[in-house]
């Protein structure tokens, strides 16, 4: 698989973004798509359907010819959690995909971004100004101490909308890491390049937990854990699941903080998508069903009455996924650290989602091309 340019890659998009989002259909030897009755069927009721966007169209059936462009996409990565526990939004990304559905922009919203989160009747929240992670967990409550992060869902949908001027998703999905951690088990690990010398808040070198500091055991300290830390240093090496996930996660102690976690997660979908089409996985009936199953435990999905093989389908034609950074700053008060802003400019890349007209505007704003 080759590079094309500065932030893009090439391969059928579609079966890219299926790899991401855990959906690998067979591929034959000569590198044509075949989706077999069996595979469309196993995954397609594997995948957890639910209403994310409050509009009751997650059951809905329609034909994957009727999804037309340009399209706005969301995408959430969680920590799993109970009922019991209100979830936190990990990852934030959008994927648009223009008019003639050739291709697709991709960028990541910052977890700790400072935004305004709009008041959400459902669970009685007035609003306000917070880190966006937060906004799933202000929608999340369904009483008695209850959270359901489907109706969480919709209210972070409602604050990256009123952020960025997309005035709806066309479809949304929720990542659970634990599920996804299975996927890339399924794959035997991946191989990526590591960019700079990380080293883990949470792990030690043997994949165990840091134990908590005895001060901290309240979640009242930034960095509560202790002991020797599993590092992951420059260079190109294969690495088991539980690496590659806890690699990704690290933003503590890198120069850019969260800037540098949203390159390293995007080198990891590269990296994972590379190895989903490749030999070694799309012949192997075995490994595509272990690699099936995993990503059934994994997701929940959106698609506004369209399944995930409609999507599928309907993304067939498209070539190319540029990678796209938004560029800002942590924010202080006092020397107290209360989150990230983005630049000014960020608001006329977001009209340019809006227009679709990105490849436009990065034609005459190239910075905002995510090196890999």
């Amino acid at each position: 698989m080759s590079k094309s340019g500065k932030g893009k890659w090439r391969s059928p998009l579609w079966a890219r973004l299926c790899a991401i989002i855990g959906c690998v259909l067979m591929v034959t030897g000569g590198g044509a798509l075949v989706a077999t009755q069996v595979a469309v069927a196993r995954y397609a009721g594997a995948v957890d359907s639910k209403d994310l966007f409050g509009n009751a169209a997650a059951g809905a059936t329609k034909t994957s010819s009727s999804i037309k462009g340009p399209l706005n996409i969301l995408l959430v990565g969680i920590d799993p959690r109970d009922a019991n526990t209100a979830p936190l939004s990990d990852s934030i990304i959008v994927v648009h995909i223009p008019k003639d559905l050739n291709q697709a922009q991709i960028f990541s919203i910052p977890r700790d971004l400072r935004v305004e989160i709009p008041a959400f009747e459902k669970t009685g929240f007035q609003g306000g100004t917070a880190k966006i992670n937060a906004a799933m967990s202000y929608g999340s409550s369904v009483g008695n101490g209850k959270h359901d992060v489907a109706q969480g869902f919709e209210l972070l949908a409602k604050t990256v909308s009123q952020l960025t001027g997309i005035k709806k998703f066309d479809a949304g999905a929720i990542l659970n890491f634990n599920g996804f951690k299975d996927i890339v088990e399924a794959m035997d690990g991946v191989t990526m390049t590591i960019d700079q010398n990380v080293k883990s808040e949470h792990l030690q070198p043997n994949g165990k937990p840091r134990p908590r500091r005895p001060e901290c055991a309240d979640n009242s300290c930034d960095h509560p854990y202790t002991g020797p830390q599993k590092t992951y240093k420059k260079g190109t090496y294969h690495l088991e699941a539980w690496e590659a996930l806890d690699y990704v996660r690290q933003r503590y102690g890198l120069p850019r903080s969260d800037y540098d976690r949203q390159r390293h997660q995007q080198q990891f979908i590269k990296a994972m998508a590379e190895q989903a089409l490749s030999k070694n996985v799309v012949t192997n009936p075995i490994k595509l069903d272990q690699i099936l199953r995993a990503a059934g435990d994994a997701l929940i999905f959106d698609g506004n009455g369209h399944n995930i093989i409609d999507w599928a389908l309907a993304l067939r034609g498209a070539r190319d996924m540029t990678l796209v950074k938004l560029p800002g700053k942590s924010l202080f008060e006092g020397k107290q650290y209360i989150g990230e802003g983005l630049d000014e400019s960020a608001g006329d890349f977001f009209q340019s989602v809006s227009d679709d007209s990105i490849s436009t505007f990065l034609i005459d704003h190239p910075a905002f091309l995510q090196e890999l």
